[in-house]
């Protein structure tokens, strides 16, 4: 299928989840996730906050989680047409932007080439790491400007089906798929 039909697709079944559905999703990606990935302190997670409005899996229990285990967390902020970094701590003072995303107050880009994980939103994934975000670019973006070592990994209600048929030359895909059902890696080799 096309990028457009699937991103109609799987935001339909998004939001047909019930919240109940969504919140037992969301805690077994991040089961699966901690049970796979074992992060450490010391390590760098680059972690989106959840649009409510699309009902996007919560990471709030990720953030939580790193923090408390003194794991770095930096989240996304869309400065103009582009994505910077920002490292959040437990007293990060948060506002709502125009897209009603909250982001941080502060706009210090951290500048980093390296996150242990890069935790990725998106509506569909397929299975050979291709994904359907909403199009704006913003993660490809942040991808491209990263060393290979770290892990691009998506999280997603639902497992792959379909085929991505337009990927697009500058389409970075993921290095891995997080479930509530599995881990899917990307990786030559099945890492």
């Amino acid at each position: 299928m096309l990028k457009a039909e699937l991103r109609k697709k799987y935001m339909k079944k998004r939001q047909a989840l019930s919240m109940d559905e969504a919140f037992l999703f969301s805690e077994a990606v991040f089961r699966n996730f901690v049970d796979y990935f074992n992060p450490v302190p010391g390590q760098a997670v680059h972690i989106y906050i959840p649009i409510g409005k699309f009902r996007e899996m919560d990471t709030r229990p990720f953030i939580e989680y790193c923090l408390s285990r003194n794991i770095r967390v930096f989240v996304p902020k869309v400065e103009g047409a582009r994505m910077i970094s920002v490292e959040i701590t437990n007293d990060t003072v948060f506002a709502v932007n125009h897209w009603g995303i909250s982001e941080p107050v502060s706009d210090q880009d951290a500048g980093r080439s390296h996150f242990d994980y890069i935790i990725t939103p998106l509506l569909y994934c397929d299975k050979q790491g291709n994904r359907v975000g909403y199009g704006k670019g913003f993660y490809d973006g942040l991808f491209s400007s990263l060393s290979e070592e770290s892990k691009k990994i998506g999280i997603n209600y639902f497992n792959p089906d379909e085929l991505i048929e337009d990927v697009w030359e500058y389409d970075i895909p993921l290095d891995y798929l997080v479930t509530p059902t599995e881990v899917l890696s990307f990786l030559s080799g099945g890492e």
